[in-house]
C-alpha cells in the first residue's frame, strides 16, 4: 500500500444511501429553519434534505445547485459546527442533523451516477475572465455560466482548484473530489486556461483587448506572512502552506519524498493556531515527525481553529503549547535551526526543534495590480472594491472578491462574497451591453 493510501486516506467516511435517507428523515422541517440562517450562502437546507428523505436525488441536487457550485467540497471542509449544524435546533441536545455529510452524499451520488445536468442558456450574455480557480473564482464562474455568460478561468498552476487542490490535505479533501467538481464546472461550458500567470504571461489590459466585458480577480492571499524575530532566516524554518503544497504534489507522485520539507523523525513546531496550523500539524504527523507541537501565544479559548479540527489533532498526537511566544530562532554554526527561545507560562525557555512551520496568516501578492493601472489597494495590499456595482475595483470593469479583498476566511465565506460579486458583474455587463445597443 502506498504512503498516500495508508496515511492520507480520507478520514470521514460518507453515508451509505440507507444511512443518508434515515438521517434526512430526522429533520424536523422547522417553520423558521435556523440552519439556513447559519449558512453563509443561505442554502435551502430543509429543501434538499426533504427531497433526499424521499429518495429524490436529482431534485435534491437541483436545490443545492441553486446556491452552491462546490457541494462535494463544502460538505467536507466547511466548519459546519459553526454554521448550519451549529444552528440546528437539535444542536444543544447533541443530536443535530449531519447537514455537511448529507450535502456531500448528494453531491457524490450525483457525480457517481452521472445524473442529467441542468439545461443551460446559450453563452451570449457577455464574456468574462476569471483570474484564479480557488473557491471564489469557481463560484463566480459557475454562477455566471449558469446565467448565459461565456467564462474563461486563468490559473497559474498545472491543475485548477487553487487552495482546494494544493492547500487542503488529502485526508480532509481528496484530490479526486476536487477534480470531479472541476469537471462539473467544465460541463457548464467554462474554459480553463492553466499554466498562465496573469501579470506575466497576460495582463488585464491584454484581456480587455481580447474583448472580455469584465474581469474578476480571485487570486486569494498568495504570500504568507513571516515572523519578525532574530534567526528567522535559518534553514529549517518554512511556511506551512509550502509544506501542504509539497505533500500534495508528493502524494500525486510528481516529486520524490526528499522534496517534502518535513523529514522522518524530526521534531516539528507549528507557530500559529488556525485551521492551516491544524492541517500542517496533522500532515507533519503523517509524514513521520517524531513529535509535533503547536505553539500559540494565546489560550485554547482564543484559537481561530475550529474545535473539531483541534480535537482531531490532539487525537493524532499533536501537542499544544499555550501562551507561548517565540522570541528568537537559534541555529548551529551551519545555519540550521536547532531550537527556539520562547516566553512560556513557566518563564523563558529554550525548546529544541528540527523544523518550524509558520502558520501566522497570509497577504495578497501585487503582481496583477502592479502590471496594470487604476486598481487601488489599501495599506496592507488588499484590493479596494465598491458596493455598486458590488465588487468592482477602482478600475471600470475589473472586479475582485474572496481573500484578495477580505482577510483570509473559510471556503464558504469566500463563496458568499463571490456570489455577491457575480451579481455585480452580471448587472455591470448587462448595463454596458444596453448602452452599446
Amino acid at each position: 500500500m502506498t504512503e498516500k493510501n495508508n496515511t492520507f486516506k480520507e478520514i470521514n467516511e460518507s453515508f451509505t444511501t440507507k444511512e443518508a435517507i434515515e438521517e434526512a428523515k430526522r429533520c424536523l422541517n422547522c417553520k423558521n429553519p435556523s440552519c439556513r440562517k447559519g449558512c453563509p450562502i443561505e442554502n435551502d437546507i430543509p429543501g434538499f434534505i426533504h427531497q433526499l428523505s424521499m429518495g429524490n436525488m436529482g431534485d435534491a441536487m437541483h436545490i443545492i445547485n441553486e446556491k452552491s457550485n462546490l457541494p462535494a467540497i463544502c460538505g467536507r471542509v466547511c466548519p459546519h459546527e459553526k454554521q448550519c449544524q451549529g444552528h440546528c435546533i437539535l444542536y444543544p441536545k447533541g443530536k443535530e442533523i449531519q447537514i455537511g455529510k448529507l450535502e456531500r452524499f448528494i453531491a457524490d451520488f450525483d457525480t457517481q451516477m452521472s445524473l442529467i445536468r441542468e439545461r443551460l442558456p446559450q453563452k451570449t450574455r457577455g464574456k468574462v475572465a476569471v483570474i484564479g480557480s480557488g473557491p471564489a473564482g469557481l463560484t463566480v464562474a459557475g454562477d455566471l455560466a449558469r446565467q448565459g455568460f461565456n467564462v474563461t478561468i486563468f490559473d497559474s498552476q498545472e491543475e485548477a482548484g487553487g487552495v482546494l487542490m494544493y492547500g487542503i490535505p488529502e485526508y480532509r479533501l481528496p484530490k479526486v473530489v476536487v477534480r470531479k467538481e472541476i469537471a462539473k464546472m467544465e460541463a457548464l461550458g467554462i474554459t480553463f486556461t492553466l499554466n498562465c500567470v496573469v501579470g506575466k504571461d497576460i495582463t488585464i489590459d491584454q484581456m480587455f483587448e481580447q474583448d472580455f466585458d469584465a474581469i474578476f480577480i480571485g487570486t486569494g492571499t498568495a504570500l504568507p506572512k513571516a515572523l519578525n524575530a532574530p534567526g528567522a532566516q535559518l534553514r529549517g524554518i518554512i511556511q506551512s502552506s509550502y509544506l501542504l503544497q509539497m505533500v500534495s504534489i508528493f502524494n500525486e507522485g510528481a516529486v520524490n519524498r526528499d522534496a517534502v520539507p518535513v523529514k522522518q523523525g524530526e521534531k516539528v513546531g507549528i507557530i500559529g493556531c488556525g485551521n492551516v496550523a491544524m492541517d500542517a500539524a496533522r500532515t507533519a504527523i503523517r509524514m513521520g515527525a517524531s513529535s509535533v507541537h503547536v505553539i500559540y501565544h494565546r489560550t485554547e479559548a482564543d484559537m481561530p481553529a475550529i474545535q473539531s479540527e483541534y480535537q482531531e489533532a490532539v487525537k493524532e498526537g499533536v501537542q499544544f503549547m499555550w501562551q507561548t511566544s517565540t522570541e528568537e530562532f537559534i541555529g548551529n554554526e551551519d545555519g540550521a535551526l536547532v531550537a527556539i527561545r520562547a516566553t512560556t507560562p513557566e518563564g523563558k525557555q529554550e525548546i529544541p526543534f528540527d523544523r518550524i512551520c509558520l502558520a501566522i496568516g497570509s497577504r495578497p501578492a501585487n503582481r496583477i495590480v502592479s502590471t496594470t493601472t487604476g486598481i487601488d489597494v489599501d495599506d496592507t495590499g488588499y484590493v479596494i472594491v465598491k458596493d455598486r456595482p458590488y465588487g468592482m475595483t477602482t478600475r471600470r470593469g475589473v472586479f475582485a472578491g474572496g481573500d484578495v479583498v477580505h482577510h483570509p476566511q473559510t471556503v464558504v465565506m469566500a463563496m458568499k462574497a463571490a456570489k455577491q460579486v457575480a451579481t455585480g458583474i452580471a448587472q455591470y455587463v448587462d448595463a454596458i451591453k444596453l448602452l452599446e445597443a
